[in-house]
């Protein structure tokens, strides 16, 4: 048996289990296994993904991510927040770092503890269905309107996009976006998760741009996004109809700390 040393976080009710692997402490990248059984509800520490902080020539570090399921991830947008938040916690950065993720590099912000800001990447393309958008943030993201989100059953609609002829191979995100006053309030169903999450942050800034890209009279900005699992903000520059300078923040939590037998 080998015992893991592991942290607790989450961001807005997205839930991971964070490893500092800079010694190469878990030697399981490559068993999917068990990695599905650590993020197991009922037989391990319960978590929405996995996460490694490893070393990395030129960045102040590394984050790998792997899904639910156990296998290596896209862009995690709140796993993003929070592994910014264990390296601050583990002093391996101050207020400001650049690290590298499954998309390329990312700069982030500690704006305070347990609050962070983090650069996602530019959205150049976005594709209008007949009622969709379809973007990529890191990780491709449907997007689609609705009037009563909280009336809509979000696993059951979210599988019937994710599962259909064009996304069943490789997979996609689903949201499903309600606006409100103040923004929008939003619904994820995440591939790899295979279920909704509380809250999705690549889904969020891509709801954000499918939001604001839609309307003429254009909000301010930053929005507000009401998540299940809590409020976050998304802002961003639009230049010759393309989205720079994009920003996701809210908060990351450490929930607890501990160490599973593997």
């Amino acid at each position: 048996m080998n015992n893991i040393h592991f942290y607790k976080y989450h961001g807005a009710g997205n839930d991971f289990v964070l490893i500092d692997n800079r010694n190469g402490s878990f030697p399981y990248k490559n068993k999917p296994e068990i990695i599905e059984k650590i993020c197991d509800r009922h037989f391990g520490i319960g978590a929405d993904g996995l996460i490694l902080i490893e070393h990395h020539n030129g960045y102040d570090f590394e984050m790998v991510y792997f899904n639910a399921d156990g296998y290596l991830g896209s862009m995690c947008g709140n796993g993003g927040r929070c592994t910014v938040a264990f390296a601050y916690f583990l002093e391996m950065i101050h207020s400001n770092c650049t690290f590298l993720a499954a998309d390329g590099p990312h700069q982030a912000e500690v704006i305070r503890p347990g609050w962070i800001r983090l650069q996602i990447r530019d959205v150049n393309e976005i594709e209008t269905g007949k009622d969709f958008y379809f973007l990529d943030t890191g990780s491709p993201h449907y997007v689609r309107f609705v009037d009563q989100l909280d009336e809509l059953d979000i696993v059951s609609e979210g599988r019937k996009v994710r599962y259909n002829d064009r996304f069943k191979k490789t997979g996609t995100n689903v949201n499903f976006v309600q606006p409100t006053e103040k923004g929008i309030k939003i619904a994820t169903y995440e591939r790899g998760v295979e279920d909704e999450t509380l809250a999705c942050g690549t889904g969020i800034t891509a709801s954000s741009i499918a939001y604001y890209h839609q309307l003429q009279d254009k909000p301010k900005l930053p929005l507000d996004v009401q998540a299940k699992g809590g409020q976050l903000q998304v802002e961003f520059q639009m230049i010759d109809g393309k989205y720079t300078n994009v920003w996701l923040i809210g908060p990351a939590e450490q929930v607890f700390v501990g160490e599973i037998s593997i």
